[in-house]
């Protein structure tokens, strides 16, 4: 009986020592990402929001953060880099369910204090603060907080976690005339693991019949694999070190506080059905050449998909399904 209460107390200790292992290399990686910023340069005035002046997050209520991927190339010191990608996260610590609604960027709308122009030029006239208010304005929900990365940064995440598994769906080849092929993407079709190099060759590929459409998609599914594969054993173990690696190519402006709780909730959401949605979706815009092809958006009509979309599903609803996601009726053939 001595025994067992030894190794009890021996594995007690073991277990409040990785915790706090854990938390700890959280904490710091949450310190170290409120420095000054190293993607998009802050503007005058202060127009970037900062972590003290928003609310601390209850845990409670429902979370909108805005994840936005930029280019930075042939950007000098003080340009703000232009959206390649934007992505909002609703996030319901309830029902432990998150829903993902991909923004095409071609989206025109009115941003706020520079008149109408596509939603992915919001952060280059105001920064990330802008964009935030841009697509809060667009989406009709409260959106405060936002996390960027750059090509870069998310080769290093994908590469920090040991590869992504993806079915791609198709041979995607291009060259990118610019920084001498670097960028260049050459895939073979199957399921296959990808590196980071690979994995951003995927999400960057739009040269299909439906162009931007089908490449959020991709991003889609591969946002999804990822969170599946952060959620594994093995991945969690090396989360230390995976913060250490993606730490240089991170801006946010998420406290320490609500990351720490983030991390939290993320270990219980249901990974298996999230929500992932395409805005503005098909049949709610109309095609515009006005400033390039642009695609126009009936806003009313946008703002109550996505009420419908974060409803919680009833039990009929979910019987009705029979395990298959929401995000087949609204999916873009490839």
């Amino acid at each position: 009986m001595r025994m067992w209460k030894r190794v009890l107390l021996l594995m007690l200790v073991v277990v409040a020592a990785t915790a706090g292992y854990y938390g700890y290399s959280f904490y710091q990686f949450a310190q170290d990402i409120q420095e000054p910023n190293v993607i998009t340069p802050a503007l005058d005035g202060g127009a970037s929001t900062k972590a003290a002046e928003i609310p601390e997050w209850d845990g409670e209520e429902r979370v909108n953060i805005l994840l936005m991927g930029v280019d930075r190339r042939g950007m000098k010191n003080n340009g703000l880099p232009r959206s390649d990608s934007m992505m909002l996260v609703s996030i319901d610590p309830v029902s432990k369910r998150y829903d993902v609604f991909s923004i095409l960027r071609d989206t025109y709308v009115d941003i706020p204090g520079h008149g109408s122009s596509r939603i992915n030029s919001a952060i280059v006239d105001g920064g990330p603060e802008l964009a935030m208010k841009t697509v809060s304005q667009f989406t009709g929900l409260p959106v405060d907080r936002y996390v960027i990365t750059d090509f870069e940064g998310f080769k290093a995440l994908i590469d920090s976690v040991g590869g992504v598994e993806i079915d791609v769906e198709k041979n995607m080849y291009y060259h990118d005339p610019t920084d001498k092929g670097v960028y260049d993407i050459n895939l073979k079709k199957g399921l296959q693991q990808l590196d980071g190099d690979k994995a951003l060759q995927y999400v960057r590929f739009r040269h299909d019949a439906t162009s931007d459409y089908t490449r959020t998609e991709r991003q889609r599914k591969l946002l999804t694999a990822v969170v599946s594969q952060m959620k594994s054993g093995a991945t969690l173990m090396q989360l230390p070190s995976i913060l250490k690696e993606v730490t240089p190519y991170i801006q946010t402006n998420i406290s320490s506080m609500d990351m720490l709780k983030l991390s939290a909730l993320g270990l219980k959401l249901n990974t298996v059905e999230p929500g992932n949605y395409q805005l503005p979706p098909m049949g709610m815009f109309r095609e515009s050449h006005r400033a390039g092809a642009v695609l126009i958006p009936d806003v009313d009509q946008v703002q109550s998909f996505i009420q419908e979309k974060l409803q919680p599903p009833t039990e009929a609803s979910v019987s009705q399904t029979n395990g298959t996601t929401e995000s087949n009726e609204n999916s873009t053939p490839d």
